[in-house]
């Protein structure tokens, strides 16, 4: 069973396209046609053609939306139940007519509340440059449209480009000049606005109560920590210095084996929940079609039966059994199955393999592995007290030198020994920082790297134990692949526009010449089908490919990952997006004239990159009208039942795209200044949209709105593509000082806390448990010392993990006692997910209980027995808030109830 429609985007592989933005690379266009060079061939018709056919779309897409949008409340409108009753918002409207004047109505600062600043200013980012498009485009119209187009006696769209200006009509240049420099100064003072209220805006999230109560706000994840120091006391002790202390270290651990079995659990909890819930579903259908047998013969003899279960009658002695076990209801050979991979492989293949009950296998593999990582537990509870009981070290001479004190030691005889990396919890926010900002250590590369705001759900924990001399040279390696990627990307994109042109290549090329001898409807497919297909497939590779590429250069986070995935894509888009197509639009062909005459490379410019200019007002038309009716009607959801994430790495990037094409050619061809206001505005609207009323972003991917900088920074990009003239130099020169300026004036105060505002930051809450957690660092620690603290906790009825557990079983074992009583005779040590104090940032295989299995609830008992049966193995397991009807839909009429509290 789906646990929920609304997902977290946790995923790092999500597919990168957004719902609104259908991320259409222009080659996927041009292969239509017969290659990227016909970018200069868009005429007028093609225009028009372009704009009626997506405002039909447009149309139609919003039409469908409005009528289906009551009845599919789990998709439109999910955040309105799902989340805590004091995060819900109200539904979007009753009248089915007047939805767009309540997304039109909504404030778009509510979504701070409702999903962070990272999609607060996203919004924020498509308002501003709406705001900055609409007085471009009444100006411009108004202005440059006559200037362009009077007199000259060139029809169609092209008259209102910069290039038909003739050479008699040189003063009217005058008026593109003046206008771009107003706009660039209009530029100027939004982004200088918006940056002033994004720091204030982010400063005040940094000391809000909502943000230090979680101590992902007083933590720093230190990494390159040298073998002296990977000590609990030997951290606390280096950190000390700081205002308010130390409050906890944790030392992240090679552990071996146990993120294998926690992932091993967590798949067979996910098995069982659909195992279960497919039971269930034939089940149910099974009743159906006895239901309707019985009926007939009822109705065949002359009686009625009154005896029902969800409105469907039962037959006598198949399912109004004392037990309503699943045998009387589902025959053996019905149960769901699947198949095991063979020992060599990571996953299953069909008809290959053994073949076993779904539901037995994976109880039994819930089984197992709730008792192996029980005992691994175990042996990381001595490991931990062994290191919590060290002294620290004296600083020697000679250390930082060389690379030697960053390997792991050989000598260790710990099961778990720990790797070079650690996050500190610190008591004030102020220290962690101070801490974050410090220089730590006197070695080259030693502890340099530091994170704060970490949610442990963020951590690629593969990644904590990387010598920091290898992670440069992956840089260099990840950085080197990228560009020569960025290069070689045309060659496969190339290779697919001359597939669409097969016709010419069999003319051209006489080996080739049997393709066009298929028949028609294959040589159809072969030109009109499978170019855009394979190119839809490379585009939706490329981010993952660079994704996979920040994750080699040892990047710890996987917010960190987004961000330069932002940047690597938005490098890709924008060269091969927009310059590899403004170029092959009319520069490639003015070559010979721009050598023979390079003092007039200007005027060739000018009369030269106007000429893509129709492409990408099409463009700007699809992704304006047809995106954005489609981020409403969510096609893909509403088929599937289920919410993509947001990917802030490839969605701002495509926003950003959409910017720099429309700066670049505000002046060249302001017909496109209308276009892209229209286009944002409804962007701002379906956005605004999605996050107030169906997406739900996780507090772990939160960053507190650092993508929107770098949007900025992107934006003004789009300046220094303007080849008007000499005197656009100066601008462009202009435009690169103030991105200067405003970096140095901002940068240094966006990610940190400035002491100034140290007084205003709350401290984090007091933990009842850190008396025990002092004593694990203290005294001896021994696993004996920390259970007669957790016992003396259990006792009070204190919970183990202060934030990071509320409302989940604390472990397993306490699950399999019955909720955790208060001892237990049999257990003569604890393992770490035991012991008293916080555990948020312990590697989730060690620390978190089994995910509660979610099942519906069904008419017929079978729901409900097999709780009983699954509770009886001693794994969790719940009906609560989840139906299934007698047709087999499950009906969620809330979050799962181990995320309740969570939420």
């Amino acid at each position: 069973m789906q646990r929920h429609p609304v997902v977290h985007s946790d995923q790092s592989f999500d597919v990168p396209f957004s719902a609104v933005q259908r991320n259409v690379h222009p080659y996927l266009i041009f292969s239509h046609r017969s290659g990227i060079s016909d970018a200069q061939s868009s005429t007028t018709s093609t225009f028009v053609t372009a704009l009626v056919f997506n405002a039909a779309v447009f149309g139609i897409e919003l039409a469908v939306f409005t009528v289906v949008r009551p009845y599919f409340p789990a998709i439109y409108q999910p955040r309105t139940y799902v989340p805590p009753e004091a995060r819900r918002i109200k539904p979007l409207s009753q009248n089915i007519f007047l939805w767009p004047w309540a997304v039109f109505n909504a404030n778009y600062r509510d979504i701070k509340d409702a999903n962070g600043l990272d999609a607060y200013f996203f919004v924020r980012f498509l308002r501003m440059i709406a705001r900055y498009l609409l007085p471009v485009w009444i100006v411009s119209w108004i202005v440059l449209l006559p200037v362009t187009s009077v007199g000259t006696g060139t029809p169609g769209l092209n008259q209102f480009n910069f290039g038909n200006v003739g050479t008699g009509n040189t003063p009217r240049y005058a008026a593109h000049l003046i206008l771009a420099y107003i706009f660039t100064f209009w530029m100027f003072w939004n982004i200088r606005i918006e940056m002033n209220h994004f720091v204030s805006v982010r400063q005040r999230w940094l000391i809000s109560p909502a943000n230090t109560s979680h101590a992902q706000a007083n933590t720093i994840l230190v990494t390159g920590v040298p073998q002296r120091y990977l000590t609990e006391a030997a951290l606390t002790n280096l950190f000390s210095h700081l205002p308010g202390g130390v409050r906890k270290v944790w030392l992240n651990r090679d552990l071996k084996e146990m993120p294998e079995l926690y992932d091993r659990r967590m798949a067979a909890c996910q098995k069982l929940e659909s195992a279960e819930t497919g039971l269930m579903n034939t089940a149910a259908k099974l009743r159906r079609k006895q239901a309707k047998k019985d009926a007939k013969a009822a109705k065949k003899n002359g009686h009625v039966s009154s005896d029902t279960v969800d409105g469907m009658p039962l037959r006598a002695g198949s399912i109004a059994d004392t037990e309503r076990g699943d045998v009387a209801l589902v025959p053996a050979n019905k149960r769901p199955t699947h198949r095991l991979p063979l020992s060599f492989m990571p996953f299953a293949l069909p008809f290959i393999g053994k073949e076993v009950d779904s539901i037995e296998w994976a109880r039994d593999e819930i089984e197992t592995t709730n008792a192996g990582l029980r005992e691994a537990r175990r042996t990381l509870a001595r490991d931990v007290a062994r290191t919590s009981a060290e002294t620290p070290p004296e600083v020697k001479e000679g250390d930082g030198e060389g690379d030697s004190d960053m390997k792991p030691d050989a000598d260790s005889t710990q099961t778990y020994p720990p790797m070079n990396s650690a996050f500190v919890l610190f008591n004030r926010q102020i220290a962690a920082h101070l801490a974050a900002q410090s220089l730590t250590h006197h070695g080259p590369y030693r502890m340099a790297q530091k994170s704060i705001g970490v949610a442990p759900q963020d951590i690629i924990w593969s990644n904590l134990n990387m010598n920091p001399y290898e992670a440069r040279v992956r840089v260099a390696i990840s950085w080197a692949f990228t560009l020569g990627l960025i290069i070689l990307w045309a060659f496969p994109v190339a290779f697919i526009g001359a597939v669409s042109n097969i016709h010419s290549l069999c003319s051209t090329y006489s080996w080739l010449a049997w393709i066009c001898k298929l028949p028609s409807v294959v040589v159809g497919i072969i030109t009109g089908i499978l170019p855009p297909v394979l190119l839809a497939v490379l585009m939706m590779l490329l981010p993952i490919i660079l994704r996979l590429l920040s994750r080699f250069e040892g990047t710890p986070q996987r917010t960190a990952v987004e961000r330069s995935l932002m940047s690597r894509y938005f490098l890709f888009l924008v060269i091969h997006s927009f310059l590899i197509v403004t170029l092959s639009s009319g520069i490639i062909a003015a070559l010979p004239q721009l050598v023979s005459n390079p003092s007039g490379i200007p005027a060739l410019l000018a009369n030269n990159l106007p000429k893509a200019s129709t492409f990408f007002l099409t463009y700007i038309i699809l992704q304006g009208l047809s995106g954005t009716a489609g981020g409403f009607l969510q096609v893909v959801a509403l088929v599937l039942y289920y919410l993509r994430s947001v990917s802030w790495g490839t969605l701002f990037p495509s926003t950003t795209l959409l910017v720099v094409i429309t700066i670049a050619y505000s002046i060249i061809s302001p017909v496109i200044n209308g276009l892209a206001f229209v286009a944002f505005f409804l962007f701002y609207q379906v956005w605004k949209y999605l996050f107030l009323w169906q997406l739900e972003q996780p507090r772990s991917g939160e960053t507190g709105g650092m993508f929107f900088p770098t949007a900025i920074s992107m934006s003004l990009s789009g300046f220094c593509r303007r080849p008007e003239g000499a005197l656009m130099i100066v601008l462009i020169v202009l435009t690169a000082f103030y991105h200067m300026l405003i970096n140095n004036s901002y940068d240094p105060i966006m990610e940190y806390l400035p002491l100034s505002l140290a007084s205003k930051s709350s401290s984090l809450p007091e933990d009842e448990n850190r008396s025990a957690a002092g004593a694990q660092l203290a005294d001896n620690a021994s696993v004996h010392s920390a259970d007669a603290h957790g016992e003396k906790a259990r006792a009070r009825g204190d919970t183990l993990d202060s934030r990071g557990s509320k409302g989940r079983a604390h472990t397993v074992e306490d699950a399999e006692r019955g909720g955790g009583a208060a001892g237990d005779s049999d257990e003569s040590e604890r393992g770490v997910d035991e012991d008293a104090g916080p555990k948020d940032f312990y590697h989730p295989a060690s620390v978190e209980p089994q995910r509660m299995v979610w099942i519906p609830r069904d008419g017929l008992g079978l729901g409900q027995a097999e709780e009983a049966a699954i509770r009886e193995r001693g794994i969790l397991v719940s009906t609560a808030g989840a139906r299934m009807d007698a047709q087999g839909h499950v009906d969620i009429e809330g979050a799962p109830p181990d995320e309740k509290e969570i939420l």
